[in-house]
């Protein structure tokens, strides 16, 4: 529509929108979303801390891994308990700058956020050139950095970010009964304490790492996990 001008323009002014409306209805329309760990959540004064205690046989000291979490969202339906650092002291010097190095970069990680979960597949995929060894239990640990992971992964478990894949009560009957049952069979003795927790003949299992394999009527089955050749 075109409008005629007639009097001369003395001055003039922008009009400005309503906003008081949109101002008042903007906060009902948009919901609170959880907090998302990210590097921008800065670290707060307390903080939730485990700590794990190895004794590896290829260190002269005993390691301890202090994994330190963050709660968000707290007191809603979103909260949740993430990693946020990790150290990890000892009193051996021989391991100390790789140590360091691991240690800032695992949290780097821990504070970027997302699913951090893939850090133990990394970590536990680690070997040593030098050969693995047993930790207590028979279970084979490739490296030093692979008891790490499996720390990382015990501790993402125990905060629910990985599943836990802890046997049945009918898994642990069926498994204790085919332990009693072989070592019926093979007539030894189970008095030494030095030895793992599974016959001495056991093998290696492929699923858990855990020297616990033994064959019962033709089928290989890890006493550890359950897990079975023949299904």
């Amino acid at each position: 529509m075109t409008v005629k001008i007639s009097n001369q323009i003395v001055g003039y002014r922008v009009k400005k929108a309503d906003t008081e409306n949109t101002e008042q209805q903007a906060p009902a329309s948009t919901d609170a979303k959880p907090v998302q760990m990210n590097e921008n959540i800065e670290r707060p004064d307390f903080l939730l801390g485990t700590t794990y205690k190895i004794k590896p046989p290829v260190a002269e000291h005993a390691m301890y891994i202090t994994i330190n979490d963050i709660l968000l969202n707290e007191g809603t339906d979103h909260e949740s308990r993430q990693p946020y650092e990790v150290f990890i002291n000892s009193k051996s010097m021989e391991h100390f700058q790789w140590v360091i190095a691991l240690t800032r970069v695992i949290s780097a990680v821990f504070r970027k956020g997302g699913d951090v979960t893939f850090l133990v597949e990394e970590l536990r995929s680690v070997y040593d050139p030098n050969g693995g060894y047993f930790k207590k239990g028979g279970v084979f640990m490739p490296s030093l950095v692979a008891e790490i992971g499996a720390v990382i992964e015990k501790h993402l478990k125990a905060i629910g970010l990985l599943e836990s894949d802890e046997l049945s009560e009918t898994t642990k009957r069926i498994l204790a009964e085919k332990r009693a049952e072989f070592e019926a069979t093979q007539n030894k003795a189970t008095n030494d304490d030095t030895s793992s927790d599974y016959p001495a003949n056991a093998t290696m299992c492929g699923k858990c790492s855990t020297k616990a394999v033994i064959v019962m009527d033709g089928c290989a089955t890890c006493l550890s996990c359950g897990d079975s050749k023949c299904g």
